[in-house]
């Protein structure tokens, strides 16, 4: 994997195109692919988020990171991840570092199981509760090119327009509409 200048690294805003696509899976494990993953987290840390994903820094593979807790031995590494089971539901506020000043309604499982590999290459399985469960699914709907604006509903919409709308026209003066 040939990485990007990790010193320039940056979360990327909606509406930019690398946050629809779904990503292509990790095939390169090693020291990049961790120099990367620790770069996330860093980016993740400093913006007080719990979770980041590669496309999120505008790199198209799946891998995620993340700390529900932000207690600095808590940092997850989730390179191809696949949630294989989801159980319980419950609707929560969620915001989301590629799109700020946004919040919308999401209804998520409280239980989930996720099979990835660390950054060196090494299978793990791990279960998650709550706030846990709620950033694996969220940073797994980037991987797939989706994002917590496509699920809006109607009051949703309403409330978040004119962030949207901004976030919109500073993508556009950037010159990259």
């Amino acid at each position: 994997m040939r990485l990007p200048d990790l010193d320039n690294l940056r979360i990327v805003h909606y509406p930019d195109p690398v946050l629809k696509k779904v990503c292509a899976p990790v095939e390169a494990f090693g020291p990049d692919l961790k120099a990367l993953a620790d770069k996330m987290l860093a980016i993740m840390h400093e913006a007080e988020g719990a979770g980041l994903s590669a496309p999120q820094v505008g790199i198209p593979i799946r891998l995620f990171v993340c700390n529900p807790t932000d207690e600095p031995g808590n940092d997850l590494i989730s390179v191809n991840p696949r949630l294989i089971e989801l159980t319980g539901a419950e609707e929560k506020e969620e915001g989301c570092l590629s799109i700020p000043g946004v919040t919308v309604t999401m209804r998520r499982a409280t239980h989930a199981v996720m099979e990835a590999w660390d950054a060196d290459g090494k299978p793990f399985q791990k279960t998650g509760q709550d706030l846990e469960a709620r950033i694996w699914q969220h940073e797994t709907n980037h991987l797939d090119g989706r994002l917590i604006s496509d699920n809006m509903a109607t009051t949703d919409e309403i409330a978040n327009r004119r962030a949207v709308r901004q976030l919109e026209a500073e993508y556009a003066a950037a010159g990259r509409a």
